[in-house]
């Protein structure tokens, strides 16, 4: 097994509870902003809850490989601007 899996699942653990709140809170506001689901909103905010921990989950697992993108470029290029220049005199 190589180390990619885990290191993705590591960071999307890490998004996980970023995500979660980003979610809940726009579920939060839509609620008591929408006259109808405000009539109602102890229902409707325990949905938002319960909706925003499920669809958290696969969004983080969607993010996380695009934190490491940056982390991998920059690995791979700096060897190359470590290198010497050669210049003719």
């Amino acid at each position: 097994m190589t180390q990619e899996p885990t290191v993705r699942t590591q960071i999307s653990v890490l998004i996980f509870a970023m995500t979660n709140a980003v979610l809940f809170g726009a579920g939060l506001i839509t609620v008591l902003l929408v006259p109808a689901l405000n009539a109602n909103a102890g229902f409707w905010i325990a949905m938002v809850v319960v909706t925003s921990l499920v669809v958290a989950a696969p969004v983080a697992w969607l993010i996380a490989p695009r934190l490491r993108a940056r982390y991998w470029r920059k690995r791979q290029v700096a060897p190359r601007a470590l290198a010497p220049i050669d210049r003719v005199a």
